[in-house]
């Protein structure tokens, strides 16, 4: 069965770009509420030893009736497991080596990137999030999804991810989601980002 995956920084850590308030209710209440409702629907199935990751790669294996709520509840638990990965309260500034290069590659620079991450991830109407993904021929591209539904679903690699529903900055933010989006480039951990992607690419 899923477990609620640990916080690798306290609640407060990510002050002043993500509140200890939010961070407390996002992680122990939302994401829990996936873990659980994803177990209740695969339980007594074949999907119980699968690891979420690759329960998503194979949704179209899953039983109509137990279906939605796999991608709405794994969905949930594996973007956010990655969520919490890709922030850290010494994130900021710019990734290096071959992530950057290959991002320069495509989007003429570090900062068109930003800005077209950026308002990809304000575009989203209602909740959902934005990616920066590599495709399967390969590719990066920035996309955006509904919900909590996951690249992997579309045999996608996920290599950051913006949570963009209310509940990951409206007590903070209110109604302000563009200024939520320019912190969260305060507190990327681009480490990790760049070891998401030397295994994709490897």
């Amino acid at each position: 069965m899923f477990t609620l995956p640990p916080l690798p920084y306290d609640f407060d850590a990510l002050e002043p770009h993500i509140d200890s308030k939010t961070m407390e209710i996002h992680h122990g209440k939302h994401h829990q509420t996936y873990v659980d409702k994803l177990n209740a629907a695969i339980k007594g199935t074949e999907f119980e030893e699968m690891e979420v990751q690759e329960l998503l790669k194979n949704i179209q294996d899953v039983s109509a009736d137990k279906k939605q709520a796999v991608i709405n509840h794994g969905g949930g638990h594996a973007n956010h497991t990655l969520f919490w990965q890709i922030l850290s309260p010494e994130g900021g500034g710019e990734p290096s080596g071959a992530l950057l290069q290959a991002i320069e590659e495509k989007f003429g620079s570090f900062d068109k990137f930003k800005e077209l991450f950026s308002t990809a991830a304000i575009g989203v109407f209602g909740s959902g999030w934005a990616w920066l993904i590599i495709t399967k021929d390969g590719e990066l591209e920035i996309i955006t999804t509904p919900n909590q539904n996951s690249p992997l679903m579309s045999q996608q690699i996920p290599l950051l991810g913006l949570d963009v529903w209310e509940h990951a900055y409206y007590l903070k933010y209110q109604n302000k989601r563009p200024d939520y989006i320019s912190a969260f480039w305060n507190i990327i951990n681009w480490a990790k980002v760049e070891e998401l992607f030397e295994e994709a690419t490897q």
